[in-house]
């Protein structure tokens, strides 16, 4: 049976993390059925957030599944009969496996465990046969490795197993251009069924991205100044933490600019606003950082050799901002980026503002991990270097809502004719007196 063209568009969001995609997809008007995370502070962050009952968007969970931290695995294995039930009943399977074996900002390494939950992804589209499989990951998905001798290409890899059932269509895209304060490229594909014989859905988004912008009244490039301003400790002070006993964090006195209101959407008091605790020390030497960076000319890149010589700094991504410009890609390392007028780290929100996500969006679980734990837990500040920008996510779930409509109401338009034909009578053949 055809769907109807007025019924929501449905989505399933694997390897969820704290539901910056999830959170797009909402806000573009879809409907989420439910979410696969394994991390216990991400999937607190989304419980939070999009299962809360007074929250603006929240997934449609079936009774079935727990509404706890999981594993693509564990579910494969638990839930194959649930999972089965749903076979082409869902519109959209998407995900961000996870990045960071494929990720030059760390180590790459093809055999990182991490790097084997995309075949689990896989196995999970073959099963559900959604109408879209959509995927993003880093620009070092595309990059060859070279394993024991042999080059493999992960992308090259996802495209030819996928090519059996979809078209599949790929696009490396710089997120500044959808309104995201930062600098930010990554990759994605767009996989369609073949037999809905859709046409490239990256040349409908790139053809419908001037209306979305006008639609949000945004202006491209958004600086990072744009996007923070408000947050500056110089405005309105700090107070202490209304969570974090012996933290301060920066009090709030409202939006500034446009995006800030948008963002902020009268929502009064954002969370995620405490502060680092900077010794006297390090405040000193990050105020000469910010100086000397703005003199020399090299906000938003990574700090001279002779900086680092001078403070004796053996970090080389630490960047300062240019408020003048978008941020460069934020990490889960907060000690990575310094304010551009004040001697500090980023918090959490400005961070989450780099990444348009919402004042009322708020992070759970702890601020930052070392050590081993890295490799075992996504505390805030990951969680929202990880995500995808909620606002990317919504200009593609308008472009994949304008395509599976309009397929749809080709396909209602071609039923209605086959029902009101004579019985007995096939398109093409005339009646004869």
């Amino acid at each position: 049976m055809t769907r109807s063209s007025t019924k929501p568009l449905t989505f399933i969001d694997a390897f969820a993390g704290c539901g910056g995609l999830s959170l797009g997809l909402m806000q573009a008007g879809w409907t989420g059925r439910f979410a696969i995370e394994r991390d216990k502070f991400a999937f607190a962050t989304l419980k939070a957030n999009l299962l809360a009952k007074d929250s603006p968007h929240r997934y449609v969970w079936p009774r079935w599944l727990p509404k706890e931290p999981i594993c693509i695995a564990e579910l494969l294995g638990k839930h194959q009969e649930q999972l089965q039930a749903l076979a082409g009943t869902v519109d959209v399977l998407v995900g961000g496996p996870p990045c960071q074996g494929f990720s030059s900002a760390g180590r790459r390494k093809h055999d990182d465990p991490r790097n084997q939950m995309f075949a689990l992804y896989l196995q999970l589209v073959d099963i559900i046969k959604p109408k879209v499989v959509l995927v993003e990951n880093v620009r070092g998905f595309t990059v060859d490795f070279n394993i024991d001798g042999e080059i493999k290409n992960f992308s090259q890899a996802l495209k030819a197993r996928l090519a059996d059932d979809y078209m599949v269509h790929e696009q490396l895209l710089d997120l500044s251009v959808f309104g995201v304060p930062q600098a930010r490229t990554r990759y994605f594909v767009v996989a369609l069924r073949s037999e809905l014989d859709l046409p490239d859905p990256f040349e409908h988004l790139q053809n419908r991205l001037p209306s979305f912008l006008r639609s949000l009244r945004l202006n491209v490039p958004v600086s990072s100044g744009s996007a923070i301003s408000d947050l500056e400790v110089s405005r309105a002070g700090t107070q202490p933490s209304t969570e974090s006993k012996g933290f301060k964090e920066i009090r709030y006195a409202g939006p500034l600019t446009h995006y800030q209101r948008l963002m902020n959407a009268g929502y009064e008091a954002p969370s995620d606003l405490r502060l680092a605790r900077h010794a006297d020390d390090i405040v000193s030497r990050f105020k000469k950082i910010i100086e000397l960076s703005h003199a020399d000319g090299r906000l938003n890149t990574s700090i001279g050799p002779e900086i680092r010589a001078r403070f004796g700094l053996k970090k080389t991504a630490l960047r300062v901002l240019d408020p003048d410009r978008p941020s460069p890609t934020i990490t889960s390392m907060p000690d990575d980026l310094l304010h551009y007028s004040e001697p500090r780290t980023l918090t959490v929100r400005e961070n989450a503002r780099l990444q348009t996500f919402p004042d009322w969006y708020s992070f759970q679980g702890k601020y930052t991990t070392g050590g081993h734990l890295r490799r075992q837990e996504v505390p805030r500040f990951t969680q929202v270097a990880n995500a995808v920008p909620p606002l990317v996510a919504r200009a593609i779930g308008e472009t994949l809502t304008d395509l599976l409509r309009s397929k749809s109401a080709v396909m209602d338009a071609n039923q209605r004719k086959k029902r009101s034909r004579p019985h007995g009578v096939q398109q093409g053949t005339e009646l004869r007196a």
